[in-house]
């Protein structure tokens, strides 16, 4: 059976049952349509509430294959949190869940996302794509999947606003200010990141789990550090792909905080030997004391 979760998904549900017959936007499934498992793999969708997803998908997808290759594509963009639903609204036509008939997002919900997102994808220069034309969703009067969060007019909810920069490596000024950013953020650990060789998505780093040396775990235990951080390489795609500049393998510092559910890297530092402030702040964190903890 599915794993179900998340207000969206149960909200869903809910109206599911109260109209009974479903209206003209949840069309019926085509008899080659299948339920499949949302692999690891999938790292835009797995885990996001459901475990099971309908094939072909609603972008006319036919294999897992073509999912997974397609998908990794927009994971740069989730990383820029551009909406606080983009995931829910890709993952209902990438990994449409597993109900008896087929239900798309609503408009509102896709204009929503598009009207924070496409600013960013511009960024990069990439225009909103005609397969997510928002003209094509059914309206919120229809059976679809809602915007799960407050409207962006409310006051008590702030809608992220778009953002062009990426992560960069930093230069390693001063031993002190390093021991400064150290301090400042919830981890620090010194890592190795792989590039893989099986495919050319931007996503496709691996963190080498042998070389981990966690300096700061703050409110992470240090068991769990190697799966969030690679949880942050496949996430944060393009911050990882920044810091690696084109390299295969790299050892790098980095820091960051806890949000919740995941990690976010918000300093990197390459470990050279020309980086000799970098090698000290190290050297002589293991006896530092950060202010908090001097008070």
């Amino acid at each position: 059976p599915s794993r179900l979760g998340g207000p969206w998904l149960l909200g869903l549900l809910a109206r599911l049952l109260l109209w009974g017959s479903l209206g003209a936007c949840a069309s019926y499934l085509r008899r080659s349509s299948s339920c499949m498992p949302i692999p690891h793999r999938m790292a835009l969708c797995y885990d996001i509430g459901y475990s099971e997803m309908r094939i072909p998908n609603l972008l006319e997808h036919e294999t897992m294959t073509e999912v997974i290759q397609q998908s990794s594509s927009w994971l740069p963009l989730l990383a820029r949190e551009c909406h606080p639903d983009a995931r829910i609204f890709l993952c209902s036509l990438f990994a449409p869940i597993c109900l008896d008939r087929l239900i798309y997002p609503c408009r509102s919900l896709c204009e929503a996302v598009k009207r924070s997102c496409a600013p960013v994808m511009a960024c990069y220069g990439y225009p909103w794509p005609e397969i997510l034309n928002c003209n094509k969703f059914p309206a919120d009067h229809e059976l679809c999947i809602a915007a799960v969060s407050m409207d962006e007019n409310s006051s008590s909810r702030r809608m992220p606003r778009a953002s062009c920069k990426d992560c960069e490596l930093e230069e390693a000024s001063t031993a002190r200010e390093i021991l400064e950013s150290l301090c400042a953020n919830d981890f620090a650990v010194k890592i190795r990141i792989l590039r893989k060789n099986t495919t050319t998505t931007i996503s496709d780093f691996d963190l080498d789990h042998s070389k981990v040396e966690v300096l700061k775990h703050g409110p992470l235990l240090r068991t769990e550090i190697p799966a969030r951080l690679q949880q942050w390489l496949d996430i944060d795609a393009t911050c990882a792909h920044n810091i690696m500049r084109g390299t295969h393998a790299g050892v790098f510092v980095v820091s960051g905080e806890v949000q919740s559910d995941k990690v976010v890297v918000n300093k990197a530092y390459a470990w050279q030997k020309r980086n000799r402030n970098l090698h000290q702040a190290v050297r002589r964190w293991k006896h530092h004391r950060c202010p908090e903890q001097a008070g």
